[in-house]
């Protein structure tokens, strides 16, 4: 019921006035075997069919991928603080991102592609690190590569930026994270990574319960720790990496949602992740909303209203973990 609430709000309500119940009648015509005259012209039309309904759509797919992979990290590090962006692919798409920029202009239709690019290579650079390390078998280690690679990437990118100083502008407005849409491309380019992440997570989700207890008891029931981990931080890489391809860096998303539901339905991960879907595409929509509605008609970066929300409800959680050690 909230996500439908907030796919409605996010279909309703925008910066050109149109009204709400034309609005509505004008979706409902749309359905099959219902035909009534919503008494919009061709233009409004459009803004509701190429502008708002996408964008809402893209909100809610991006915002289910990084709540589900934010759990889902959490789940196989067994790390409450860990979050989509744990293993670098927030560094690496920035650093793909930015060079595309810099060179070819913040209009190219190639940053999505090089800001995915450069997710998946920083988290295969992080992986091979740590498994060099022995971060095979210990989660800790392969944190700890992400950090290093992470570190190395954000360097890279300070210096690219440095060199081309009259494009941070418009890196800057791609790193905070945006949903604005041409149409329906942005949702046909990110509905395939966020079925397929969605889809291997879910399918591990009571794995991650068994992996929660340990990793030599998990072994000692037939669980094979190595392969869960690799599956699911693969589905959850290539989850975010699409999102960060489609609407730049949104944080806190992956932290915010999945602890909520912790909460709200307990430490199961047969309930967190599942619920974990819903509730992130619910939370980034309605985010979305607040972001082009507060300061109308200009917007705020989508990245600036989660972290908003985010950074207290980062800070709770981490005064919780420590009391908890």
């Amino acid at each position: 019921m909230l996500l439908l609430a907030a796919l409605a709000a996010g279909v309703l309500i925008g910066p050109a006035s149109l009204d709400p119940g034309r609005v509505m009648l004008e979706l409902l015509d749309r359905l099959p075997f219902v035909s009534v005259d919503s008494g919009l012209d061709s233009r409004s039309a459009a803004i509701v069919w190429e502008l708002r309904l996408p964008r809402a759509v893209l909100g809610a797919l991006v915002g289910s991928t990084l709540s589900v992979a934010g759990g889902a990290y959490q789940g196989v590090f067994r790390n409450p603080l860990a979050d989509p962006y744990l293993l670098g692919v927030a560094a690496g798409a920035g650093l793909g991102a930015t060079l595309v920029i810099v060179t070819v202009g913040s209009g190219s239709a190639v940053i999505p592609l090089a800001a995915f690019l450069g997710a998946v290579a920083a988290v295969a650079a992080a992986y091979a690190l740590g498994a060099a390390a022995g971060g095979r078998r210990s989660g800790v280690t392969l944190i700890l590569a992400g950090v290093a690679v992470a570190a190395f990437l954000t360097a890279a990118q300070t210096f690219v930026q440095q060199q081309h100083a009259d494009s941070i502008r418009e890196v800057y407005s791609w790193i905070l994270g945006r949903l604005g849409t041409a149409g329906w491309s942005e949702v046909a380019l990110m509905a395939p990574y966020a079925a397929v992440s969605i889809v291997v997570i879910l399918f591990h989700r009571r794995l991650l319960d068994i992996l929660a207890v340990g990793e030599e008891e998990a072994r000692s029931l037939g669980v094979r720790p190595d392969r869960v981990r690799i599956a699911v931080v693969i589905a959850a890489t290539l989850g975010t990496a699409g999102a960060v391809a489609v609407s730049g860096l949104i944080g806190f998303v992956g932290i915010v949602v999945p602890h909520t539901v912790r909460l709200l339905v307990g430490a199961s991960y047969r309930s967190i992740l599942p619920i974990s879907v819903i509730g992130g595409a619910a939370f980034l929509v309605l985010a979305d909303l607040v972001a082009r509605s507060a300061l109308g008609p200009s917007e705020i970066p989508i990245g600036v209203v989660t972290a908003f929300v985010g950074g207290p409800f980062f800070l709770l959680v981490l005064r919780t973990s420590r009391r908890a050690m």
